[in-house]
This record gives structure tokens, sequence and C-alpha cells, in this order.
């Protein structure tokens, strides 16, 4: 027996259409360093069109690849909704990775065009001389002089383009299921690989955070959009704002401490999300430069655990509370959010928030142990985690590391536990814990209790070879502005808190932990710097 139901297709184009008249009055504002440019939503649609429009005469006429080298800020949004709507393939390019990987994924992809910031022309004329599919460029606030095209490479202005074209696009009829849009993972291991969203992947994924267990975004929201475009879909956030009619700040490459702060003060955000490191920077800095951000009704923290003492600072002195999640490329992001359940409160509640959150009804889990079978989620059993569900990645583009992929479930590489009523704590990746003794330490527990210390700033743990208990801790420190701290107070410290056998016999001062493009602790540049002998270290 069949439905009685319509069958409308879920797409980005729909999603457009909606935000663009529904809730045309809402805004994307973009900050460019004194000051702020305003654009509606209904301009916003009115401009998506035109690039769409653009984009038909430079030859994209199917599903050929964009790709976008650019910051956060209004241009970068109209062309996340135009590229997918008009039934091509939007490529977020991240800015950060290495010139070579650069190349690696623009021609991966096979993007046909590339859209670039002004200020990041620079950064991609060397990679674009070496790109095989690219045949435009089309330059947003920059001159387009600037350029250094290879033969067969046109350049365009941004503007020139859409002040040619209409404020109306025919936008075609799409697939829910086909591809909308795409990123690559930063390529920690071996060659950055392809995440291929649909439009249903998109839409479902956008309902999600905007539901009352996740972000809760909705069109009472002014939403700081600080983690970036070009990393996993800037967490689902620009097409959730854009569906509901929150209103969205975009700090373009002002992403600085100081700026931010700037950029709160002028603009009164009531929502923002991103990685640990920012969050951290920003405590710092307000510690040392106090403001009133209590507009803010909570700040969601991903891509890596957030330290416990952040939370708490961040609620008992500036009246924020810190929303956990977990997630990554592969999930679209969004895994897990770490709102406790009813009827907690008090120290209970602070336990729920610490995890990486509860599961939600599309996201189906599983943990698997060493020999491949299912633990139970009793909260003490640890295995590493599988997700499965319809926004989370099937595959690579072009099939690259099958071995990601388990009889339907993506292998996170997250080692962690889930309690019976689906809050995940993860305590490692696979990679990083630490084999002592035959024992397990967790790198992300130490550095929890090591930065609850209020002399450091931030503290990174890896494992170093020992010959006799084959791995022990090494704990990279960062002191905070203003204080001193030894080796020797931070292992005191964390008497009590941690076992004996994990105390870490072996510390160093470093002047920042290293980070990786999207701005985690980049732990195997600290046991490079360590097996090469860089790194002065202090040993028990």
């Amino acid at each position: 027996m069949l439905s009685t139901m319509q069958d409308a297709p879920l797409s980005i184009a729909t999603l457009l259409k909606h935000g663009s008249t529904l809730h045309g009055t809402s805004e994307v504002v973009t900050w460019t360093g004194s000051d702020t440019r305003r654009r509606s939503y209904a301009e916003v649609g009115d401009r998506a069109a035109q690039l769409a429009g653009a984009l038909r005469g430079l030859g994209v006429t199917g599903d050929q690849r964009v790709g976008t080298f650019m910051w956060n800020n209004a241009e970068h949004l109209e062309a996340y909704l135009a590229i997918p709507a008009m039934g091509a393939v939007l490529h977020t390019l991240n800015i950060r990775l290495f010139p070579e990987q650069l190349v690696y994924v623009a021609d991966h992809a096979e993007d046909h065009v590339i859209i670039v910031d002004g200020t990041l022309v620079p950064l991609l004329n060397k990679p674009l001389a070496q790109m095989k599919t690219v045949r435009h460029v089309v330059v947003s606030g920059g001159d387009t002089a600037a350029v250094e095209a290879p033969e067969g490479v046109q350049v365009h202005d941004y503007e020139q383009l859409l002040a040619a074209q209409p404020t109306e696009f025919d936008w075609p009829e799409i697939d829910e299921r086909s591809a909308a849009a795409m990123c690559y993972t930063s390529g920690t291991t071996g060659e950055p690989k392809g995440v291929v969203y649909s439009h249903r992947s998109i839409w479902l994924h956008s309902m999600q955070v905007c539901m009352s267990d996740s972000m809760r975004l909705s069109d009472t929201d002014k939403t700081l959009v600080i983690v970036p475009q070009f990393h996993a879909m800037s967490w689902g956030v620009p097409y959730a704002a854009f569906m509901v009619g929150a209103s969205m700040v975009m700090p373009d490459r002002f992403l600085q401490p100081g700026p931010i702060a700037e950029i709160m003060a002028a603009e009164q955000p009531t929502q923002a999300a991103a990685v640990p490191t920012i969050w951290q920077g920003l405590l710092q800095h307000l510690d040392a430069n106090p403001q009133d951000i209590s507009h803010l009704r909570e700040v969601v923290v991903g891509g890596s655990a957030a330290p416990p003492s952040m939370m708490h600072a961040f609620e008992e002195r500036y009246d924020v509370p810190v929303l956990h999640a977990w997630g990554m490329t592969e999930t679209s992001p969004l895994g897990s959010v770490a709102r406790p359940p009813r009827g907690t409160s008090g120290e209970e509640a602070w336990r729920y928030r610490y995890t990486q959150g509860r599961f939600p009804a599309s996201v189906q889990a599983r943990l698997i142990d060493d020999d491949g079978n299912e633990v139970p989620w009793d909260g003490e059993s640890v295995g590493e985690l599988e997700v499965a569900g319809p926004w989370i990645a099937g595959a690579y583009h072009k099939g690259s590391d099958p071995e990601k992929f388990r009889d339907g479930w993506l292998r996170t590489g997250d080692v962690g536990k889930i309690t019976p009523n689906g809050y995940l704590t993860l305590t490692d990746r696979s990679k990083d814990v630490i084999k002592s003794g035959g024992e397990w330490i967790s790198s992300v527990d130490l550095e929890n209790d090591v930065m609850a210390h209020e002399a450091v700033a931030e503290a990174a743990v890896v494992g170093v070879p020992d010959e006799k208990w084959d791995e022990r801790p090494l704990v990279a420190v960062v002191v905070r502005e203003g204080h001193t701290v030894t080796a020797d107070e931070l292992r005191e410290f964390l008497r009590g808190k941690v076992a004996k056998w994990q105390l870490p016999e072996h510390w160093t001062f470093v002047p920042e932990v290293p980070k990786t493009s999207v701005g985690k602790f980049d732990k195997k540049r600290i046991r490079a710097a360590h097996a090469e002998g860089k790194l002065d270290i202090t040993h028990f």
C-alpha cells in the first residue's frame, strides 16, 4: 500500500525561495573590520538568481562543480544557495590546505569554476597554475588583475557578472538525492577525501539544527557564524538559519579574539558556534578586556572536546551557557548535542553537559571493540564509535578509503562510551589514545584536567615511546599570559584527579599548541617535534 502524500523534493531551491520570501527582512551582516555590510534575505535571493544566471553563461549547465575559496560573508552565502539550487555542486575549498592539497582536491572534484575573495587571490595563485579542470575564476571584492591565470582560464569580476543578469531564475526541479555540495576532509592521514552531500541530507540536517534538542535556531535569533563556510559546511548553520529566518553575522577574515569581541559588541548576536580554540582565545581576551556578552543565549562548541574549565568560566563569569556538540565532515556534521535530560540539575546536569551529547533520532550509533564485536550502552564499555543515518556519509567521492565504512556504518575513528539513554562520551581518537603497560590513558581527559589549572591556557597530550611501559604521556603546556607555573606544580595539581599511574612524567612548555587547518590540536606535529628532539622536556 502506498501513501497518499505528495512527493515534493527536498531541494535547496525550495529552501532558497522560502527563506528569501517569507523571511525576506532577515539579514546577513558582513563585518568589514570597522563597520558592516548589510543585505536582506530578499536581496540575497535576488543576487543568488543573478549568480546562477552568470554561472550558466560560464558553462555551468549541469552538475559541474563550482569551487569557493572564500571567507564567511554575504557573497559566500549567495554561492551556498545559488550553486546547488541551479543543479550544480558547491565545492567549498579549504583555504588552509597546503597548495598541493588544494590542487589535489580541485582536480579530484573536477572544479569548473572557482569563486575567490579578493583578499585570498594571492593564496590561490600558486595552486591555480596547476589545476587541470578549472576554466573560470570569479573574483569577489578584489582586483581581477591580481589573478595569475594560466592559459585557458578566464577571470571575471563577481559584481559585473551579477549586474548583467536578471534577478529571476528558472530554478530546475532536482532529484533530492542528487549531489548539492561537497567538502573534503582535512587529510590528516593520506590525501583529503571528498564527502558529497545531497539536497535531501542538507534539508534534513537543517531541520535538526533548528530543533529544540539541537541548536534551537529560530527567526528570533541572530547567529554569529564563526565556523568557516569552507569547513564541514559551517556546521550546517547557514542553511538552517536561512530556512527559519535567523539573521546571520559573518566575520569575514576577522577571526581573532579582539575583532570577534568587537563584532559581538556591535551586533549583539544571540547564538554562535566555533571550535574550542576560538572560545579559549575569546575567554582570555574578555578576561583582559571585560565586556557584556550576556546577549548570547548560548554558544556551541564542537570539533574537539571542550575543557570543562572553559565551560564553567563562560557561564559563571559571563552568564553564557556553553553547549557541547560532536560531529565531523562525514556527518554533515551534526552527530550529537549535549543538552541534559529533563529532571536533571546541578552537578548531575553538568555531568551530561561534559559529554558529547545525545544522538537525535536520525543518527544511529554503535560501539565496536578491537575484535569487531558490538559493546553495550552501559556508560562503561568502550569501543570505536560507528554511526549511520540519512545525513551520514556512506562512501567517499570516487570510492577512496573503503575501509572507513563497514556494513553501511561510518567508522569515525573516535573511541568512547555511551550511556543507556544515548549520551556519548569520547575518551580519545583511536590514533591518540595512549597505551601504557597494557592499560589505556585518555589524552582528552588528561588535557581537560591540566587545563583546569588557572595558569594554563592550553594543554595537549600525546603518547611517547617508553621502554618499560610501551607509551607514556607527554604534556605540552601553554601558560596563560600574566601567570607562571612549573611542571612540578602541575603534577601536584593532578594528584587525586587522576590515577597515580597516569601521572605524566614528561612535560614541555610551548608558546602555542600547533593547530590543524580546522583549529584542532595537531598532535602529529607535537610527536614529530619530540622525535626530532626539538622540545625542551622536564622529566620526572
